[in-house]
């Protein structure tokens, strides 16, 4: 995602790293109101926006919105941060900025969401950040729900509610040769994509298949596995079983047509 030099305005190939010790130095000074600190502070922990933006890549979003978004985290993570807290500052910053990212993915995303649930669903997150900051570990959901005084199937609902869309094409898997898609993993028990299965003669067709590729349709379109159940019960990867289910309904088609 990230191989642009120049994002926003800042030359990503020369953002300079501060050393503990020069964080520190900075910090004092931030606090004490000497705002040249406060950009030199930013510009040194430029790096750690961007490998945190990182991870939302594939989404269609600016690399420079999103650079910049993740830059206001920083900010906000600057100004909240204490110092006799006694962990790193890009511990604390991380899920700040984290935290900023999903909201603007959230805030931009096509799908409604009720107002209520949403509120919920961004009073859930804050709690989390919180948590995580007081106990250094990720809090659990029922720990969430008693914070807000609601039940944990509420607190579920509310941050399903507001998750990103994938599409059923988006590549979650490469290994060099081809892909796996989204809807390689999701299970049906009649895979609208192989209709033609029922105009054939099922029986005579698997007759040409190895006994690997009739175990492989036979859980696939007719026990309703996905390749990664199929994987696992016969021991080999979701890349192969991929492979050979193409194989396999690619020799079939060429003998019915």
């Amino acid at each position: 995602m990230i191989n642009k030099v120049e994002i926003s305005n800042v030359n990503t190939s020369k953002l300079p790293v501060l050393t503990n010790a020069k964080k520190n130095e900075l910090f004092k000074l931030i606090k004490a109101g000497d705002e040249s600190a406060r950009e030199e502070f930013i510009n040194g922990n430029l790096r750690l926006v961007l490998s945190v933006i990182q991870r939302f890549g594939g989404r269609g979003e600016s690399v420079d919105d999103l650079f910049q978004v993740g830059c206001v985290g920083l900010i906000k993570a600057i100004d909240n941060f204490d110092l006799t807290l006694n962990v790193q500052f890009s511990t604390y910053a991380v899920p700040m900025i984290i935290g900023e990212v999903r909201r603007y993915l959230r805030d931009n995303n096509p799908i409604r969401v009720s107002r209520s649930i949403r509120d919920l669903a961004y009073k859930a997150l804050q709690v989390k950040e919180r948590l995580l900051r007081e106990n250094q570990k990720e809090p659990t959901i029922e720990e969430i729900a008693k914070e807000l005084e609601v039940s944990k199937e509420e607190v579920v609902l509310s941050l399903d509610a507001i998750q990103d869309p994938v599409s059923l094409q988006e590549p979650v898997y490469n290994d060099g040769t081809e892909s796996i898609y989204v809807m390689d993993q999701v299970k049906d028990s009649k895979n609208t994509d192989e209709l033609w299965a029922e105009n054939i003669t099922v029986s005579e067709a698997m007759k040409k298949l190895t006994d690997r590729e009739k175990l492989i349709i036979n859980k696939r379109f007719f026990d309703g596995r996905t390749q990664m159940e199929v994987a696992d019960e016969i021991g080999i990867s979701q890349a192969q079983v991929s492979r050979l289910e193409k194989s396999a309904i690619s020799r079939i088609k060429k003998l019915y047509n």
